[in-house]
Order: structure tokens, then sequence, then C-alpha cells
């Protein structure tokens, strides 16, 4: 009967000093290694971990169960060499590794943080200033299809000089144009320096109340017609510069009387009134506008309609510089603007509830350096029922 020869070695890409090592599985029954050139033998025992043993180069049997023995107290410690050992994956991290894995992760955050915040306030910052631009075109626009009507009363002009030198005037008045009261907190007229100008530079905020007569007709009524802008400097609540406008109609028929009572009422300003005054829009800052006739030249004189009075000749236009270097301006009789140029100026949104929560010399400086948070809308409207004579 053959015996089976044994399991031939085979020989691993590992060195065990300096000489080949042999991996020979063990069966129960022993094994020769006879005429094996290794130096030492490894033994696998039922799957286990190989150990390695010397080989003092003669014939050595050894038993499995010897084997067994020597292998159980090593199992958790592992003989194997280095190449055959466990991926270094098994190994925890270390407390440096760790510290520095989340410094990176914070400074990572840190920095996603800071550009989120950066992109939300430009966005928030240009919902702003499209709402502040939005705002200024609707009331520029309402302010210049007001203005577009403007209609002569052609009622008889007396404005002219009394003999103490007073201005005597009763009758209709067909546009007006005059600079607001000055007030100190907040300031009106704002004074604010330009950017990027040289020292000293500043530019002019002027508020100024304008009123407007015209003809339509209401439910079928031929009536006069008198609205008006004024802006005040604030309210009682906090509120800063707002702009409201003023509403009135009068039958056709009143004559003299019902057009002058319009605008009796308007130089009232009595802006709680809400029947005649409405609330537009807060943080105007500048309200100014500019009288042309019909050579487009603006208006700074007077125009005479030859009606003569006791001292001068009655005017039907009358303008006259105030300290600011603007025009103020009374139109009478025939006499209406050829072309008016509206100047609005608004205030940021966040400017503006940044200022609301100061007062004071505070409130006034922070005002005067947001120059750069101030939009300008300016538009030039042409009046459709201007009369030539009034200017021959």
């Amino acid at each position: 009967m053959n015996r089976k020869s044994p399991a031939p070695s085979r020989r691993l890409p590992i060195a065990f000093g300096d000489e080949p090592l042999c991996l020979v599985p063990v069966r129960k029954s022993a094994v020769s290694l006879r005429g094996s050139r290794c130096s030492a033998v490894l033994f696998q025992v039922n799957g286990h971990h190989p150990i390695a043993l010397p080989s003092h180069g003669g014939e050595r049997e050894l038993n499995s169960r010897l084997c067994l023995r020597v292998l159980a107290p090593l199992r958790e410690k592992s003989l194997r060499p280095p190449s055959l050992r466990g991926s270094r994956g098994r190994r925890g991290f270390t407390l440096v590794e760790v510290m520095v894995v989340l410094a990176l992760l914070t400074l990572i955050v840190y920095a996603l943080m800071a550009v989120f915040s950066t992109t939300q306030r430009a966005f928030r910052a240009s919902l702003t200033q499209s709402d502040s631009l939005e705002s200024g075109r609707a009331v520029m626009s309402m302010i210049a299809g007001d203005l577009e009507t403007m209609t002569p009363s052609y009622d008889v002009s007396n404005y002219y000089l009394g003999p103490n030198g007073n201005i005597q005037t009763s009758n209709a008045v067909n546009f007006s144009a005059f600079v607001n009261p000055n007030f100190a907190f907040p300031p009106s007229p704002l004074y604010q320096g330009l950017v990027g100008s040289p020292s000293g530079m500043q530019r002019t905020n002027i508020l100024e109340n304008f009123f407007i007569l015209s003809k339509g007709s209401i439910n079928g009524v031929p009536s006069w017609i008198g609205t008006g802008y004024y802006v005040t400097n604030s309210l009682a609540d906090g509120t800063l510069y707002p702009l409201y406008r003023f509403y009135m109609t009068t039958n056709a028929a009143s004559g003299h009387a019902g057009q002058n009572g319009l605008y009796s009422q308007f130089t009232g300003f009595n802006l709680t009134n809400n029947v005649f005054w409405s609330h537009l829009m807060d943080g105007v800052v500048n309200l100014t506008v500019h009288a042309y006739d019909t050579n487009g030249v603006w208006i700074t004189n007077g125009y005479y309609n030859g009606v003569t009075f006791p001292l001068i000749p009655a005017q039907n236009v009358a303008c006259f510089a105030n300290s600011y270097g603007e025009m103020n301006c009374l139109f009478y009789s025939n006499a209406v603007p050829a072309s008016v140029q509206v100047t609005l100026g608004t205030l940021e949104d966040r400017t503006m509830e940044h200022a609301e929560g100061l007062s004071g010399i505070n409130q006034s400086n922070y005002l005067v350096n947001a120059a750069a948070q101030v939009h300008l809308f300016t538009r030039r409207v042409w009046i459709r029922n201007v009369d030539p004579t009034a200017y021959q």
C-alpha cells in the first residue's frame, strides 16, 4: 500500500532571518520534512495563524497536538511576519489626528458661513435697493400724471404789492412751489458730503411743497381738482421724511371761490386729515421742482398780464429766489409752466431704519454721512394745457 507523500512545501515571499520559510499544513499524523532545505517551518493548524519554528537542517517530525498546544497561548499575539499582518486601517486614530481633523472641519465650516453671510447680505441689499427704486419710480409716475393735467384757471390775477409793500393776492392759484420751513432735528435742508469729492463739497437736499390745479369730470360732473405734495421732516412716531399727497375736488360751477378754496385747503398742511391727505412713502430727503417757460428757460422772475393796479401791473407769474438757490413761484390766470422738472431723493430702507433708531445730533450726523444711500430721480414733465399767450 502506497503511502501518501507528504504535502509539498511552498516557499513564501518572506524571510525568517536571511533564509526562506516553508508553509506546511499539519495533519493529524506526523509530517516528515525529509530533504527540505528550509531553515524554518511555518505550521498552519486548522486555518489558524501559522507559527514559525526554526529547522536545524535535519529531519524533524512534529505532532499536530504539539502544534496546537504551542498555538493556543499565542492566538492573541500573532507571530506572523510584518508582511502577513493585517492592514493598518484596523488601528484607531490618535488624539492629534482627531484634533487636526476637527480644526480643519472648523475652518471649512467658518469659511462656508462667511460666504453664506456675505451672499445673504448682498441679496438683502439688492432687495432693499430694488424696493427703494420701485417706490421712487411709482411716486415719480404719480407726480408726472398730476402735472400733465395742470390747467389754467383763467381767473383774474391780482398779484401785486399793496401800499405797505405786502403781497396782495386772493385769486385762484394754478401752480405754486415753495421751500418748506427749516428743521434742525432731523435736518431740513439736509447737507451731505459728496463721496470722492474735495473736502467741503456738499449736496443740499431741499424739500419743497407744490400745488397743481387741474380740471376734469368726476362722476360726469365738471370739477376743479387740486393736488399737491408735501414732505415733513418727521412724525410723532419717529418716521423720517414722510411724503404726503393732497387731493381735493370742487364743482366747476363754484368758480373763483371753489378754485381758491382748493389752494387754501392745501396750504393748511393738515396732514392728519385723511380725507384730503394720503401718506405715500417715507425717507424723502429731497423734493424740488423747477418751472420752465415756452422757450425752455427756468423761470426766475415774473410775467405780467397787462392789468394795472395802483402800484405795479399785476403779474400772472411771480417767482423769487430763496436762500438755497431755488425759486418760490406762483402762477395765476392763464399761466401755467410749459414744463416742470421734478427731482426726488429717497433714502434706502435700511439706512432710514438705522436713522430712526437714533435721535438728536447723532441722527443728524448719521444722515449727513449717508449721501451714498440716497437715490435720486429726475424727470421733466411737459404740460399739455399751456397757454403760450401767458409768456408774450
